[in-house]
């Protein structure tokens, strides 16, 4: 007995130490951005893992250098960030909740078909289709910050579907028709009953959807006008100057400020994201 009990105790101990040694791993890369987003760009090529001393402490020169850097405002490159990731996450949890709701209760095979392929959509690179994408989002004038989000739709809908077709399986029937008898139309079934019951799952797809907008890169970079419309992983490329070379002092500042909204955002909501996968593994 006494021999089990310690077995136990070592081999939590020892999954304690490896998760620990991951999260080092993972928060290393993030920590390095911080030390030398307040070095001067000479000693982030130089010392890339020295700290700061007083020879390479930059202040805040770096912050202001990559806001002010090339002539385009690093506002308007928020901006289209918070409007693309707003917007597309909103398009996203609104019309793959309301399908997956529909495919979960109406079983025909139209509804399987749609929902295969919204699983099989998951597993297909995006590098498969990006230039037949660019193409045709230029031709439907979808090149803006206010239409880009319907190309996330069809990008952020495979894993939305599935996770709100396995919760709501988990939601009981009788509900539903209890609000059918009490005079219910679908749509107010549906706003008024199934949408605050997935709660949990809604926010962990909002969390999922949001951190991947935010930091995305390539879509944005193939359809929008940059010459217009940057958002910000757009505009931290563009911090070249003459003859390509680049200011690594001011990529860091800005990267440390694009991340830091994730991190705040990622660290309030956590909890939610595993509450809304339990929720939606309990069926299907």
């Amino acid at each position: 007995m006494k021999g089990a009990f310690q077995k136990e105790k070592f081999g939590k101990n020892l999954t304690t130490a490896l998760f620990v040694v991951l999260s080092v791993i993972y928060v290393f890369p993030v920590f390095m951005v911080l030390v030398n987003t307040f070095k001067k760009n000479t000693f982030v090529k130089t010392d890339t893992f020295g700290m700061p001393n007083a020879e390479s402490w930059a202040s805040f020169d770096n912050i202001i250098t990559g806001v002010t850097f090339g002539g385009y405002p690093f506002a308007n490159s928020v901006l289209y960030s918070v409007i693309v990731t707003l917007l597309g996450t909103f398009l996203i949890l609104l019309f793959t909740s309301m399908a997956a709701w529909y495919i979960s209760r109406v079983d025909s095979l139209a509804c399987r078909i749609v929902y295969y392929g919204c699983v099989f959509s998951m597993v297909v690179p995006f590098q498969m289709v990006m230039f037949t994408l660019a193409k045709t989002a230029d031709t439907l004038k979808l090149n803006t910050p206010w239409t880009i989000p319907v190309i996330y739709l069809g990008f952020g809908a495979g894993l939305a579907v599935f996770m709100f077709v396995g919760f709501v399986k988990s939601i009981p029937l009788d509900i539903e028709e209890a609000a059918a008898i009490d005079g219910c139309n679908p749509f107010r079934t549906y706003f008024s009953v199934v949408l605050p019951m997935m709660k949990p799952t809604m926010i962990s797809v909002a969390i999922l959807e949001i951190m991947w907008i935010w930091n995305d890169y390539l879509l944005p970079y193939l359809v929008l006008d940059i010459k217009k419309y940057r958002t910000i992983p757009i505009h931290i490329q563009y911090l070249k100057g003459s003859y390509g070379t680049v200011d690594l002092g001011a990529t860091m500042a800005l990267i440390l400020l694009s991340i830091i909204p994730v991190i705040i955002f990622y660290l309030t909501c956590q909890k939610h994201i595993i509450k809304g996968v339990a929720a939606g593994a309990v069926k299907g």
